[in-house]
């Protein structure tokens, strides 16, 4: 059932997550392979997501290609995961992508800093590019030439359309979460997410 926002700033699920006593066949058949949290609760993503199962079926093979089979060094596309999370206020996904960018060797410190962006000290040459190859694809839908001269000296053909596509498929994510207010799994922290500058540029 859908319901509205209550308050300004902080969404209440306007699609809630289908309950288990609504699933089909075909919905359990679809959940069956989704990953699942501590407990075996699976995440609120995907139980709101299968109230459109035509789309959640195409979209998780999409989606599992780029998050577990990537040609991207983890770490680095932990990075670029949350700084779109930052740039557009996706607080769902910088909770659910924290454990992750933590286990891909992500230290607290990285952390803090991608909420500064690009310019902030201690990046290496290559993260400062991505990160801002992250920013300049959520402020102008495209890169800058200096950006993808440098990323292209590291990677090649396929790894560049990875980055851009990976950006894109977090922003596509977050328009989700953001515009039906799925709320954060428990267990899972979002208390030091800073929104980033969405006027970048």
């Amino acid at each position: 059932m859908s319901q509205p926002y209550e308050t300004a700033g902080q969404a209440q699920p306007r699609l809630m997550p289908l309950p288990e006593e609504h699933w089909d066949a075909r919905t359990r058949k679809l959940l069956a392979t989704a990953a699942r949290d501590p407990g075996g609760r699976i995440p609120n993503i995907f139980t709101t997501l299968v109230r459109h199962p035509e789309l959640y079926e195409q979209f998780m093979p999409f989606g599992g290609q780029l998050l577990r089979r990537g040609l991207l060094p983890k770490r680095l596309r932990e990075l670029l995961i949350l700084r779109t999370s930052c740039n557009t206020g996706a607080r769902y996904e910088w909770g659910r992508h924290l454990p992750l960018a933590k286990s891909a060797g992500v230290a607290d410190a990285d952390i803090h800093r991608i909420t500064d962006g690009p310019e902030a000290h201690g990046w290496t040459d290559l993260e400062r590019h991505l990160l801002r190859a992250a920013d300049e694809l959520n402020h102008d839908a495209r890169l800058s030439d200096t950006t993808w001269e440098v990323l292209a000296e590291h990677f090649g053909d396929a790894e560049l359309i990875e980055i851009v596509m990976l950006v894109g498929q977090y922003h596509m994510v977050a328009f989700f979460l953001n515009a039906t207010g799925v709320e954060l799994d428990p267990g899972f922290d979002s208390t030091d997410f800073v929104e980033g500058n969405r006027n970048h540029g």
